[in-house]
């Protein structure tokens, strides 16, 4: 037998349903990420095989973690997208005894939005999962949008939202200000995802720095020089340098 052979055979041993899951394009879309698209396509799933009169049902982080592979943090940040979205409504309950997080999906909500996502042309969203950080999402634009930039705001607003567990916006005009400057000056996704790496490993166990792990900080005119840094010492100092 050759090796294609035996890994097509393996393969086909391990798929099934119990071993695969479908998501639905149209949710990846919608959420912007594979992650959270996953998640939705899950709760919507389970919202109707409840017994709770109010709709709502639990999951423990670890069953998550069995059924879709999904670390607890990755379903904490993809809740937390989809109560943004007003799609998806939490409660801590008890469950067996203990308190449980309870997900309740808002139906009319999602169907709503998902009818107007289909009438929007040319979505160009692109959104790959790796270690938790979302990759390669780029703005929603339509024919006739006026602006034709294809600067990735969604993409590095996420990533700073992932790595330091943060919740800015990438539609505020003043976020979108700096990072379309430091684009205009040749820097590129990876610049902006370098220098949210350094600072936040070296503010996020300084209380009085770690508020500073924030758009106006990390893309002001100070962003090639924290591009450039190299394992700088965590001082006092640093607070200075910021202004």
């Amino acid at each position: 037998m050759s090796n294609y052979d035996a890994i097509r055979g393996l393969i086909n041993k391990m798929s099934g349903q119990h071993n695969t899951f479908t998501v639905p394009k149209i949710y990846v879309e919608y959420t912007g990420d594979l992650t959270t698209a996953i998640l939705l396509n899950q709760i919507v799933f389970l919202s109707d095989k409840s017994k709770r009169k109010d709709g709502y049902f639990y999951k423990t982080y670890k069953e998550w973690k069995t059924e879709i592979c999904l670390t607890e943090r990755q379903v904490r940040n993809s809740v937390n997208k989809l109560k943004k979205l007003e799609v998806v409504e939490t409660k801590l309950m008890r469950a067996n005894g203990s308190p449980t997080v309870h997900y309740k999906l808002h139906y009319d909500k999602l169907v709503d939005s998902i009818l107007t996502l289909c009438q929007i042309p040319n979505l160009q969203y692109v959104s790959i999962q790796h270690d938790n950080k979302s990759e390669s999402i780029t703005e929603t634009t339509t024919e006739n949008t006026t602006e034709t930039t294809t600067i990735p705001y969604v993409e590095i607003i996420t990533y700073l939202n992932d790595i330091a567990s943060k919740n800015y916006k990438s539609s505020t005009n003043k976020t979108k200000d700096l990072i379309k400057a430091r684009w205009n000056e040749g820097f590129r996704v990876d610049d902006f995802k370098r220098v949210i790496d350094i600072k936040h490993d070296e503010w996020k166990d300084d209380q009085k720095m770690n508020k500073f792990i924030r758009p106006e900080t990390l893309f002001s005119p100070k962003f090639e020089g924290y591009l450039n840094q190299e394992g700088q010492a965590n001082d006092g100092g640093a607070f200075d340098e910021l202004f």
